[in-house]
């Protein structure tokens, strides 16, 4: 078995390439992005809810689970319509041979998993309306959230009906449906899930999931989404059977300490997974108005500071357009801004093959208010630090401590720059991260 960093090579971290169903299309595209996403170094593909959708057109608002969204199917299927009556089979079929297709493109494709609700006009209100969280008049719910900055504001989903899985008689029901959903999902061959809002789950809900699932495949993998959870809200599912969560390092500016001690907390549960932008998000490229040499920062970055990564669709070309989950199209692809394949391929490769960048441990060897940082990353094996320019105007210099001199030196955000040795002081270009081996 080949062996990566001292870990077999099945169960490296995941390097996940999000394809956004609607920005692509047609179930037929996706294997051709498939193969181009493995050549960068990506084992993963991740698709956002691919079922028929509810009155709201979002992807996070399902109607029907034996259904996929017409827009994915290509224009003979049968089923490409919003009809309420099906004709053939849903585009179930097709999304099974997808599936194969994607695999025999060298990825593992992974689906977000939304255990928290449905759409409020889904099939399942109609049938079973006693899964659902009511209000005093006896009216279905809408899940909801406070702003933490002022509990004033509060957003509320009015396309979603919230499903309700406290203690009730109608709970078993609820989570046996749940189980052969994600067993349904194995078979058609999904061997990874992203859990949208995992910590509003019960973790008894979802041991039983990942457990049921594990019998169908054993290798199959749980990520929980927690972004915006309270500590005690992620520290439930230690038991769950999740392997990584998503840590908040996008966000982190280097110059406080809170991403240290998120990681560090977070490190004590399960393994991270970081990005340098999401489907949730601007993109980075039309927030830098097009800055490429921090494009490739925080994609070194989210590598490297976290043993996983995620990216998505079209940061490699410097999309500019956000990903929307109603209105996105096929329309919306862009033209290249930038091409950061190789660059991309050339990362993965590096974290990959040290072990240092495969754990969770992170610490920073330089204070953090200083225009440049440097981070520790350890494993089992020898230290390996991150070299970050925070300034993007400017080159800055970094003064490395003595253990890390002397040692391989890669400026892997430059592409032609050789291997070098590094030195007591390091000149790093505007908004440049390197790696120390």
């Amino acid at each position: 078995m080949t062996l990566q960093g001292g870990m077999p090579a099945e169960r490296l971290p995941p390097r996940i390439y999000n394809l956004f169903p609607r920005l692509v299309g047609e179930m037929p595209r996706w294997p051709q992005h498939a193969r181009r996403a493995h050549g960068m170094g990506f084992d993963w593909l991740l698709l956002n809810p691919i079922h028929f959708p509810g009155f709201s057109g979002s992807c996070y608002a399902v109607k029907d689970y034996e259904r996929v969204d017409p827009i994915l199917l290509p224009a003979a299927h049968p089923d490409r319509h919003y009809d309420e009556k099906v004709r053939a089979d849903g585009g179930m079929e097709l999304l099974a041979e997808t599936l194969q297709a994607v695999r025999e493109a060298g990825m593992r494709p992974m689906i977000d998993l939304v255990l928290n609700h449905t759409s409020r006009d889904a099939i399942l209100v109609r049938e079973h309306p006693e899964w659902y969280r009511v209000d005093a008049e006896g009216n279905i719910t809408s899940p909801s959230a406070i702003d933490p900055a002022d509990a004033r504001r509060v957003t509320v989903w009015g396309d979603l009906a919230q499903l309700d899985h406290s203690e009730s008689s109608a709970r078993e029901a609820l989570w046996s449906f749940w189980v052969e959903r994600v067993e349904r999902y194995v078979d058609l061959g999904f061997e990874g899930f992203r859990c949208d809002a995992a910590y509003k789950v019960p973790a008894a809900l979802w041991r039983r999931v990942i457990d049921a699932a594990r019998r169908r495949n054993p290798n199959v993998l749980f990520l929980a989404e927690t972004l915006g959870a309270r500590a005690e809200e992620v520290d439930a599912l230690r038991e769950s059977g999740m392997e990584y969560l998503f840590n908040s390092s996008k966000y982190w500016a280097f110059d406080t300490t809170w991403c240290l001690e998120q990681q560090r907390d977070l490190g004590s549960c399960m393994r991270s997974v970081g990005f340098p932008e999401s489907h949730d998000t601007p993109r980075l490229w039309a927030e830098t108005g097009g800055n490429e040499a921090v494009q490739r920062q925080r994609f070194a970055f989210a590598a490297a500071f976290s043993s996983a990564a995620l990216m998505p669709i079209g940061y490699e070309f410097g999309f500019r357009r956000a990903l929307h989950v109603v209105h996105t199209r096929p329309e919306d692809w862009e033209e290249e801004s930038v091409d950061l394949t190789s660059f991309i391929r050339r990362v993965h490769e590096i974290c990959w093959s040290v072990d240092a960048f495969l754990g969770e441990t992170v610490t920073n060897r330089t204070p953090l208010d200083r225009p440049t940082l440097l981070l520790e990353r350890r494993g089992s094996d020898a230290p390996a630090w991150i070299a970050i320019n925070k300034d993007w105007e400017s080159s800055q210099s970094l003064t490395l401590p003595e253990e890390a001199r002397g040692r391989r030196f890669l400026r892997v955000c430059i592409e032609i720059a050789a291997e070098e040795s590094a030195a007591r002081e390091l000149q790093l270009a505007p908004a440049e991260v390197a790696y120390i081996l």
